[in-house]
């Protein structure tokens, strides 16, 4: 059965992507679009609204992430964490993600796009694997020392969006703005 075009195709284009990270990033939002008809995912409604505040707005991040061991907390619609897995083969993600109906798509989504990914049904607090190189955020309240147990010592808090209030044992390192989104990235000492 010959597979359907994905209605993101079109959106996804303007970004220029390989063909293999284009085709995992429209399997992922197909998925998003499935579910937000079940299960609040997003606000975005349309394929372009999708793309645009679900990939475009976090892709400044496949830039500045290093390889290696990334968590992202609080992961719900997939970005920016999911985002990344499909983007980067070189990154070990693991998502967080405490509420069931977000947990469940989340590990749908990877399984339709082909990629392995740990996914954990947990808070920030309670997530007992390794610390990591890289822990990103997007939209989440918490204050910066709670999520120092899960970066490696010199990692990274890559903060998307709203910047959180610098405290405890992170110090900022670098602030890149886009049109789209603003990116605070903090290292721990």
């Amino acid at each position: 059965m010959p597979r359907r075009e994905s209605p993101h195709r079109v959106a996804l284009r303007r970004l220029s992507l390989e063909p293999a990270t284009a085709e995992r990033l429209e399997s992922y939002l197909d998925t998003l679009a499935e579910w937000s008809r079940r299960v609040n995912l997003t606000g975005a409604r349309t394929p372009d609204e999708r793309v645009s505040r679900l990939v475009e707005a976090v892709w400044p991040l496949v830039e500045i992430v290093p390889a290696g061991r990334l968590i992202d907390v609080g992961s719900g619609n997939g970005s920016p964490g999911l985002v990344l897995a499909l983007a980067r083969d070189d990154l070990d993600v693991t998502l967080i993600e405490p509420r069931a109906r977000r947990w469940a798509f989340l590990r749908e989504a990877l399984r339709r796009a082909g990629r392995r990914a740990d996914v954990w049904r947990a808070r920030h607090d309670g997530y007992t694997g390794p610390p990591a190189a890289t822990v990103t955020i997007r939209a989440l309240a918490l204050p910066l020392p709670e999520l120092a147990p899960l970066v490696e010592p010199d990692g990274r808090l890559v903060a998307v969006g709203a910047r959180p209030p610098l405290a405890g044992p992170f110090v900022a390192s670098l602030t890149e703005s886009r049109p789209a989104v603003a990116v605070w990235v903090y290292r721990r000492r």
